[in-house]
């Protein structure tokens, strides 16, 4: 791993595990701050996982994803696995905790605004990480790469088919000539 990726990624994942253990310390507070969006998000359906119903247990899986994650990308263990499920929690978590549309003042709106930017250029370099191969081929790619090897592979070989079907060829008939020479008739 570069020194970039290695000190990158513990700064990128430090504000997560501390949201993260925020969250699941005081799931209460986070809850009622989250206004009308957090009951919408309670008991949806993402495939097979249906998200809790009570807003309070929402918030600690939003935080036990927060703080696991984090941890996981700051350490440098499925990084892009981590950075994804970091940025897929970072969107309710801001929608939730920075409602600048519904700020009573000017200077909070303002705040706000600052916080949902910040939190748009935390995802911005969560995506950076989640398709950051460390410099290694990515799958497609390799996918790419390995089909154009088979096509050369079989334009190469059946150009060496045809090679030897003309030294086949030649080899009998020059055979069957030094029968024929060779035949006392």
């Amino acid at each position: 791993m570069s020194i970039v990726r290695r000190l990158a990624r513990p700064l990128l994942a430090a504000q997560f595990v501390w949201g993260g253990v925020d969250q699941l310390r005081r799931p209460d507070i986070k809850a009622d701050n989250g206004g009308p969006i957090i009951p919408a998000l309670a008991g949806l359906s993402v495939g097979p996982v249906t998200l809790p119903t009570e807003p309070e247990a929402l918030v600690r899986v939003n935080g036990a994803i927060m703080t696991g994650a984090g941890a996981l990308l700051a350490l440098g263990r499925l990084p892009r696995l981590s950075s994804l499920a970091l940025a897929a929690s970072l969107v309710p978590t801001t929608l939730t905790g920075h409602q600048f549309w519904n700020a009573p003042d000017e200077k909070t709106r303002q705040l706000q605004i600052v916080q949902v930017l910040k939190n748009a250029g935390m995802l911005g370099g969560l995506l950076i990480a989640a398709v950051d191969t460390e410099g290694k081929p990515g799958l497609g790619w390799r996918a790419k790469r390995a089909g154009r090897d088979a096509r050369r592979a079989a334009k190469l070989a059946a150009a060496d088919a045809q090679r030897t079907k003309g030294r086949i060829k030649r080899d009998t008939e020059l055979a069957v000539r030094r029968g024929r020479e060779s035949l006392p008739v």
